[in-house]
């Protein structure tokens, strides 16, 4: 495991914990950790109602975008002029085309829904797709979770004579697409107040302001009561704002997905139930972290493998059979996806002992074999492995594409942007990207991403910080404070379940578990109470034995099995200890902390 540092916030005076009247100290200390110094803000974060509807009303700009794409719709919704969807082939991708394909067709619009291939198309817009739609006789292209940075593409698809509203989330690029609307929080003069939604928010506020005006004119009644509601559509919205890692520290983001997780826990659509079947979840108890472990990874396996209409169609499908059939072949893309990627990890792990480059300041791993669809996964696990930014690439034979993954000292995007020159198309996040390259190209874009991560690793330190909320007791470990910090749900990105830290823990069982031994499971003594159980997940090479004494920095949740419910010690990182909690006695003089 990466050693890393701990960095333990500084502690809160007692006479402002208790501000926080009806909140236990350990939560107050946490809501002071992310910011919420005020117990009145506190309480708003964690308890406030939901915000009104109608947050497209503030997507205002010079170009007023969403009025200009309200307008497009509803003429090409009265003339049945048909509508292309056009998504993306992640979560946040196939929720968007879901949600919009769903809207449009309460509606009364004749749409269809088109996801690039991945491997054939690769991400985006693209001429030949568009051309191929023109030429299918649509009129009018929606993106959702892309196309902001597709300026020649629309240009491309104006000249096929189709009208292109662009929605997406993604970072701008140094020119906007001259599309008929762009709708996008990032959009220098755009007034609305959230700028992190994920693309699958930004498309369910479209949604809820044509669901808000056309329905106005009877085009959603049936009988006299709408086809669909807003909230109809907070499941989705819920997916695939998990899956992107969008920022749930934000109150648009939380409210969006508190309520949606309400919708997933009802489970009225059909696709949502029979993926909770094959992953194992029921109904009632669904949480924002199994979207990120479970929900997420399967919708995803289909574009990665094969194709995301596979996921789309699970989600928009009101049969109960087919449901069944699509989620179970999701589940199995999904333990291919995983294979696939422990592979190409252990591969790129040994070529980089073998040359002697566990050093290097930035991964750079290129294959002709590899999956285009696992290289973003492979990137992540290698960043997280060695704390380093991550490029794996999959070799064509004249072009090649790779997926990138940073950590927060070095903006990969902004790196890739100083040479743009040298890349077909690119684009992402600061701590994820993708490119397109020609191969003629690769050596001098190597060379730069080494050099600019090079320089920045010498001007910072590198090492992997862990934020811990505070130090605690064993003793103080109960289900009860395990049951108070769920109020800090929905828990995620930029969100996430308090880290403690507990000291001088006795060890009393250890063993390993999973499928190739990968994870460890503990159980640790206290004074006076039931020993303390603690999984901590790809752990294993660091295995303590009985008697060991360890320091501990954990999320603590609650472990739900055959009907037991216990806490648990969700492990972060595990190291040697000073001193036995339990004897009082030193147990390392030397103690590096």
């Amino acid at each position: 495991m990466t050693q890393k540092f701990w960095d333990i916030a500084r502690r809160a005076s007692q006479a402002h914990l208790r501000t926080y009247e009806g909140i236990s100290p350990l939560l107050a200390q946490a809501l002071y950790n992310r910011g919420f110094r005020d117990a009145d803000r506190a309480r708003e974060f964690l308890f406030s109602a939901d915000p009104a509807r109608g947050g497209f009303l503030s997507f205002k700009g010079k170009k007023e975008p969403i009025n200009n794409a309200l307008s497009r719709i509803r003429r090409a919704i009265k003339d049945r002029q048909p509508i292309v969807v056009y998504g993306d082939f992640d979560a946040d991708g196939v929720t968007s085309t879901v949600l919009l394909v769903q809207t449009l067709r309460a509606l009364g619009a004749n749409v269809k829904a088109y996801i690039p291939h991945r491997v054939d198309e690769g991400y985006g817009l693209n001429r030949e797709a568009l051309e191929g739609l023109a030429r299918a006789g649509n009129k009018l292209v929606i993106t959702v979770d892309c196309g902001i940075r597709s300026v020649e593409e629309v240009e491309d698809g104006k000249a096929c004579g189709l009208d292109i509203i662009v929605t997406d989330h993604h970072s701008l690029g140094p020119e906007l697409p001259d599309a008929l609307s762009v709708i996008n929080p990032k959009c220098d003069d755009c007034e609305y107040t959230e700028d992190m939604l994920a693309g699958v928010g930004v498309a369910y506020r479209l949604a809820e302001a044509l669901l808000t005006t056309v329905s106005q004119v009877s085009l959603n009644r049936q009988n006299g009561k709408p086809q669909l509601e807003p909230d109809d559509l907070l499941d989705l919205v819920a997916i695939g704002t998990v899956a992107d890692l969008a920022p749930l520290d934000r109150p648009e983001n939380r409210a969006l997905v508190r309520r949606g997780l309400e919708i997933i826990n009802q489970a009225k659509r059909p696709g949502i139930r029979a993926l909770l079947e094959v992953s194992s979840l029921r109904a009632g108890a669904v949480s924002a972290m199994n979207i990120g472990y479970a929900l997420g990874p399967r919708i995803n396996a289909a574009g990665r493998l094969e194709s995301a209409m596979t996921a789309y169609q699970l989600l928009v499908t009101d049969d109960e059979r087919e449901a069944i059939q699509l989620a179970q072949k999701l589940q199995a893309l999904n333990v291919q996806r995983q294979e696939l990627t422990r592979n190409a990890q252990g591969l790129v792990r040994t070529r980089l002992e073998a040359d002697g480059l566990l050093d290097v300041p930035l991964i750079f791993a290129a294959d002709r074999n590899f999956q285009p669809g696992v290289v973003g996964l492979v990137a992540g696990r290698l960043t997280e492995e060695f704390y380093r930014p991550s490029v794996v690439m999959e070799e064509g034979d004249e072009e090649s594409r790779a997926s990138c993954r940073s950590i927060p000292e070095f903006d990969i995007t902004a790196a890739l942007d100083k040479r743009a020159d040298l890349l077909v198309r690119h684009g992402g996040h600061a701590q994820a990207a993708g490119f397109t390259v020609q191969n003629e190209n690769i050596p001098a874009l190597k060379d730069h991403l080494m050099d600019m991560a090079r320089q920045a690793k010498e001007a910072q330190d590198w090492t992997p910080r862990l934020e811990v909320d505070a130090e605690v007791s064993p003793e103080t470990l109960s289900i009860e404070l395990a049951d108070e910090l769920r109020l800090l749900e929905p828990t995620g990105h930029h969100n996430s379940l308090p880290v403690f830290v507990t000291r001088g823990l006795r060890v009393v069982e250890t063993r390993t578990v999973g499928k190739e031994s990968q994870h460890l499971k503990l159980k640790f003594a206290r004074i006076g109470q039931p020993p303390l159980d603690a999984i901590g997940f790809n752990m294993a090479d660091y295995q303590p034995q009985p008697d060991d004494c360890v320091d501990v920095a954990y999320q603590l949740e609650i472990n739900e099995w055959n009907g037991h419910r216990g806490v648990q010690m969700r492990m972060e990182d595990i190291r040697p200890a000073k001193y036995d909690t339990i004897s009082g006695e030193t147990v390392q003089p030397e103690y590096d902390d």
